[in-house]
Formats: C-alpha cells, structure tokens, sequence
C-alpha cells in the first residue's frame, strides 16, 4: 500500500491519520463475518484475543493491507500484537474518557524494571512497558461499519502522543488546552494512530452496529524474558 510522504509527516505529527476506502468491499465483507460468527447471541461491546480466535483475521493482519499500512507507518516489519472487536449499539453503549493505550498483552508475567502495572484482560497478561515500547506501536482501526457523527466516532487530540506517558494532570491539561479532532470514517477506511495520542469517543446516538476491528502492531523487540503474545 502507497503511503504518501506528506501523510506520513501528519501521521507523525499529529499521531493519527485517517485512509479512505484502503480495504475493499469484499475483504471488509469477509472480516465482518469472520468476527461474527465469534459472537454469541448475547450483544456484547468487545471481544478480545482475535488474533488467536479467527485464522482470517490473523491472517489479515499478517499478510494483508493492514501489515502492509503498518509497515510503513513504522517503517519496518510490523509484529501483529493484538486484535479487538469493538462494537456500540442501543444494548452495549459507553462513554470513553480521553486516555492513552498504555498496557500491551504478552505471553506470561516476568517482573523487569520499568515494566508495570500488570494486569490480565480475558486471560492474557498486560503489562505497562517504557515509553519507548509504546512509541514504537501503531494501531489500526479497520471500520466494518460506517461511523457517523452520531456513532460515537472517535476523538483524537493533535501532537498529545510526543509527550510521553501522561499524568492526570497533563492530560487535563492538553483536554482543556486543545481543541479535539473528531473523525468520523466509512465502511472500509481505515483509521491508524500512536497508542500514545489521546483519545476519546462518546456514546452512539445511533442504533446502527459500530464495528471496528482493532489491530495493533509493534517494530520493538521486548527485554529478554518477556515475548508478545499476539493476542
């Protein structure tokens, strides 16, 4: 996939940047089922552990237009990290506060300097990594539905991600101090952004599915004991 040097300069700069109908009707067609025939009757907000949990997805994200976009956004071969389903509707709705992705999912807990809090989301240990691990990440947002204003689309504030890890206190700061970016997207485009950024969405108004598949990558080999687990 062609990645123009001035999208990459704004990528950069600002920490996200959005690609208009980079996955075609048929794969996206493919993903959608591929996650939903995973979910249960019962409407759920997300679902973790994709990558271990459907071959196509894991395939997609190892070889596909997403690999792809990852590797030029890191500029390098990408690692598929983790795979997440997120999806608002009337009976699973919710309100994200402004935050950053600050916990990465790996294979077992080892304790290293710098690394911590730990934690464990649906059995896979996460852990908190140095900012320079987090840095080294992106994140790609692939839109099985469109997202319309009124679907809580995300919210992103510019430049945040080359700051760090942040305090309560800063991010307060950079909330009050910055107006934010809403980004709205289509079936089909994809959103891709640093872990880093802040980032917030609104509940859906709507009573449209909101499905994103979430899939986040990594050009930064972890400490010796610890491994990914590509969740």
């Amino acid at each position: 996939m062609q990645v123009a040097e001035t999208v990459l300069t704004s990528f950069n700069r600002d920490g996200f940047a959005l690609f208009r109908g980079a996955v075609p009707e048929s794969e996206i067609e493919r993903l959608a089922q591929a996650v939903d025939v995973l979910r249960s009757a019962k409407v759920v907000a997300g679902m973790r552990n994709l990558l271990q949990r459907s071959e196509f997805v894991r395939d997609f994200a190892t070889s596909g237009i997403a690999h792809d976009l990852a590797a030029k956004l890191l500029g390098c071969e990408p690692l598929p990290v983790r795979g997440i389903l997120f999806d608002k509707t009337p009976g699973a709705n919710w309100y994200v506060t402004w935050h950053q992705d600050l916990s990465i999912p790996v294979s077992g807990r080892v304790d290293i300097d710098g690394y911590g809090p730990w934690s464990i989301k649906d059995g896979i240990d996460h852990v908190q990594p140095p900012a320079a691990i987090l840095e080294n990440m992106v994140s790609l947002r692939i839109h099985l539905d469109a997202c319309g204003e009124r679907n809580g689309p995300i919210k992103f504030i510019a430049g945040s991600h080359l700051s760090g890890v942040l305090e309560p206190a800063d991010i307060s700061r950079w909330r009050d101090g910055h107006a934010p970016v809403t980004c709205p997207a289509e079936r089909g485009d994809v959103l891709a952004m640093r872990p880093l950024t802040l980032h917030s969405s609104a509940m859906a108004e709507s009573t449209e599915h909101r499905r994103v598949l979430h899939l986040e990558y990594s050009g930064a080999n972890l400490p010796e004991g610890l491994e990914w687990a590509q969740a």
